[in-house]
């Protein structure tokens, strides 16, 4: 009895340590471990859905959803106390219970979807409620990116290395390849659970084989992909994130040159593939004469009205014969004094300054602080400036090559890049190649910069753009439109990458129209709810109509 009321809860445990796998730990993924998300849920799904003599299996249901899920977060985030030990000057039981929080809030997303689960089984059946699985998961994982603002990791980019499941992004996002694991999930459950027709076993056994073994098979395969046309030199500094940014005249002076001569002279030595990887052991030496050179999201002392930056960006243009992409400090003047911005300023062949991407979505902790009164002691992990103010506009560039040709470039910055539906507006908008200038030093030696390397990668296939990713410390990689790594240099490196890359002007369904499939994945869901509902009520009404039909029998 002990043992059977034991298991369910461990089956959960278990379902958190599966799903924890194809995700990046502390290094880069090895591709195989991608398979893990085919079946990580079973254990959870079998202790929802397995025959229970509690008497409140709603609750337990939820509870174990719950249980999950915060372990889930707890594992796949634990970079958040680091970051904010390290780098936020928070005390370790602090940074604990941050931690702690995120994962009690964002693992109610689980604890839904387990309720929701066994709700639609007691209601519906079984065959409904593994059916509805799917639908209801991609509709909590799209209420994650739109109510928390908290999209990271959702299962579908385990399968980033995958070719043939990533067919689904130019058209459904992520959310058609989160889909397609719950599903097999779903069906796994469905060919184990004693209460399963033998129909439905015999039917998930065959369908999942063939989803798996396919997936098997196109895994780690190599798409084509146009060649490049086009060369850039990415700037990786190397800066110490707990630095303050302020650089002294001498100082000031060695980085410039330094950046200087990387971008004019840029014949560098490279990794074609993701670095720390069996891909990456072989180097080659690029060159070429760049089209854009671009220096990332940094502790830099880049403020865009004082003269020593406007100088010596227009020195290092002229020189390099490039426009240029820097990360920096946007300023504006507002009401009541200047607005700050984290900014992605671009300046012309000539040095003259075009514009800026002022960032849209901003982090919390990290570029403001929300209800500053409570979270008072978290001020240190925003230290250049105040809170910073949110920018508005996803507007495009046009930059021209030294030989006069001209393209559209659409700039994100660091975390933007989680979010799919923005991101693919610079598509929209007519961006034909993107750049991601991001600072990942905050993360530390985590999980954290692998885990946003491949959701960079994600919005390249999502969208069919090369993104130049440009950033701190790493990893500076260019990605091209089938979301390969096809270079990149080592991180926590001084030097530069010589990336080659292309142009695409083509749209995407998924450019075109954004998370329609997931919207109608969470119509689905609320309409199953309802049927649910409506169940329930007929079958109450049933229940009255034979108790009255009996008591009319026995007069």
């Amino acid at each position: 009895m002990r043992l059977r009321t034991f298991a369910p809860w461990a089956a959960a445990v278990f379902s958190a340590a599966l799903l924890e796998l194809p995700f990046p730990l502390a290094g880069p993924m090895p591709p195989w471990r991608s398979l893990f998300a085919f079946f990580g849920l079973v254990p959870l799904l079998w202790a929802i859905l397995s025959p229970s003599e509690t008497p409140r299996p709603f609750r337990r249901s939820f509870l174990l959803g719950y249980l999950c899920g915060v372990l889930w977060y707890a594992g796949n985030c634990y970079w958040i106390y680091d970051t904010m030990q390290i780098h936020g000057g928070i005390p370790p039981v602090g940074s604990l219970a941050m931690l702690l929080a995120f994962s009690l809030v964002l693992g109610l997303y689980f604890g839904l979807f387990a309720l929701g689960v066994r709700f639609f089984a007691d209601r519906l059946g079984l065959r409904i409620a593994l059916i509805a699985a799917p639908l209801f998961w991609t509709a909590l994982e799209l209420a994650a990116a739109r109510i928390t603002s908290v999209p990271w990791d959702q299962l579908g980019y385990s399968q980033i290395d995958n070719a043939l499941l990533t067919h689904l992004a130019p058209i459904t996002g992520v959310y058609g390849i989160t889909f397609l694991l719950v599903a097999v999930n779903a069906l796994i459950v469905g060919a184990i659970l004693p209460s399963a027709s033998c129909t439905l076993r015999q039917f998930s056994v065959s369908a999942s084989i063939v989803i798996v073994g396919f997936s098997v098979i196109w895994l780690g395969k190599e798409s084509s992909t146009p060649a490049p046309t086009a060369s850039a030199v990415l700037f990786q500094p190397n800066l110490d994130v707990d630095s303050g940014g302020m650089w002294p005249g001498p100082q000031w002076d060695q980085h410039i040159a330094q950046f200087t001569r990387y971008a004019t002279q840029p014949c560098e030595t490279s990794h074609p593939g993701i670095p720390e990887t069996p891909a990456a052991v072989a180097s080659s030496q690029s060159c070429g004469q760049p089209s854009l050179v671009a220096w990332p999201e940094s502790p830099a002392p880049y403020f865009q009205y004082e003269d020593r930056f406007r100088n010596a960006m227009k020195q290092v243009a002229q020189d390099a014969h490039s426009p240029l992409v820097i990360g920096g400090v946007g300023m504006e003047q507002g009401t009541d004094g200047f607005n700050y911005y984290n900014s992605g300023m671009v300046f012309d062949g000539q040095g003259s300054l075009l514009g800026r991407y002022d960032k849209i979505h901003l982090v919390p902790f990290g570029e403001f602080i929300p209800y500053r009164n409570l979270f008072f002691f978290a001020k240190k992990l925003t230290r250049k400036v105040d809170d910073l103010t949110r920018g508005t506009n996803r507007g495009t560039f046009l930059l021209s090559d030294r030989h006069g040709v001209s393209h559209h470039y659409g700039i994100f910055i660091c975390y933007e890049s989680v979010f799919a539906d923005e991101v693919r507006l610079f598509a929209k908008n007519g961006a034909e190649v993107f750049v991601n200038i991001s600072d990942d030093g905050w993360y530390g030696d985590t999980s954290a910069p692998w885990q946003h390397l491949n959701m960079a990668r994600m919005r390249a296939v999502e969208n069919r753009r090369w993104i130049l990713r440009d950033t701190n410390n790493g990893v500076t990689a260019v990605i091209d439109p089938n979301g390969r790594v096809r270079q990149s240099i080592p991180r926590h490196s001084i030097g530069a990458l010589v990336a080659q890359y292309g142009f695409n002007s083509g749209t995407t369904f998924y450019t075109r129209h954004g998370d329609v499939f997931a919207w109608l994945c969470a119509i689905l869901s609320v309409g199953i709810v309802a049927w649910s509902l409506n169940a329930r009520g007929a079958l109450k009404v049933h229940i009255k109509v034979r108790s009255q039909e009996q008591q009319s029998s026995t007069k």
